[in-house]
């Protein structure tokens, strides 16, 4: 199978200010990856390309077996949830993802998901309140919730527990590793480093829009802890805020 997404020297330049810089990537399809970096690293953007929202400079892009430069084929075949996510806050749970179901023209038998999903998402007991009562956390879970709906190969998930309490953002993981066990495919982008170690298969960091370092989780841990990889050690460090995590930051 060809992978889930693959960049070939994608670049985003805004006058003489470089976002993103000669990225390459390389996904399996049913993998998670971790995009990893500090805020202002270029994730955002690079999530932004890869879902037809914004256009490369230079570069090549495909997801799910297309071309970014086809948008509709890629939209067809991927869902996408910023980092502040589209609700509307007048309807109730239930009424948001019945209306998504229509807006998206889905067929009557994925518009019988809209129950299941309410029940999955543990959003049963408000689904008949108005969105604009809802916690963030069940908001977060309301946006996710209508991510599925379209039922995607390809799934993006900007930030998708920032600015959540720890409980409503552990829900949150919960919910995104379910997904992943179906085998979907998830690019989550987080400058949480627990976030990625706990859910990713691979991670990549970015720094200043360069991809410095790429591999599993905890080797990528274990060499910057090292301090053989400066840049890789100042990520890490910058993610937590200038504390140790498993080693990192620790040394020199």
């Amino acid at each position: 199978m060809p992978p889930a997404i693959e960049t070939d020297s994608l670049h985003k330049a805004y006058g003489d200010a470089t976002a993103v810089a000669s990225l390459d990537l390389s996904i399996p399809s049913g993998e998670v990856y971790g995009f990893l970096g500090p805020n202002g690293a270029g994730k955002t953007t690079t999530m932004r390309m890869l879902t037809t929202l914004t256009r490369p400079t230079s570069g090549d892009a495909w997801v799910a077996g297309e071309h970014v430069s086809d948008r509709d084929a890629v939209v067809e075949r991927i869902a996408y949830l910023p980092e502040t996510p589209p609700v509307y806050e007048e309807l109730t749970a239930r009424e948001h993802l019945a209306y998504l179901a229509d807006l998206r023209d889905l067929p009557p038998t994925d518009r019988e998901r809209v129950d299941s999903l309410v029940e999955r998402f543990g959003l049963a007991d408000a689904a008949e309140d108005p969105i604009r009562t809802y916690s963030q956390g069940m908001r977060q879970k309301t946006a996710l919730a209508g991510t599925v709906l379209q039922d995607p190969a390809v799934l993006f998930l900007d930030e998708p527990t920032s600015g959540l309490d720890p409980r409503a953002a552990r829900t949150v993981q919960d919910l995104v590793a379910e997904l992943a066990a179906e085998g979907r495919t998830v690019f989550l982008s987080s400058h949480v480093l627990s976030v990625v170690e706990e859910l990713a298969d691979t991670v990549g960091v970015l720094s200043d829009g360069r991809l410095v370092a790429e591999g599993a989780p905890a080797a990528l841990t274990e060499r910057a802890a090292t301090g053989a990889e400066r840049t890789l050690e100042d990520v890490f460090l910058d993610v937590t805020g200038g504390q140790t995590v498993d080693g990192v930051g620790s040394g020199g």
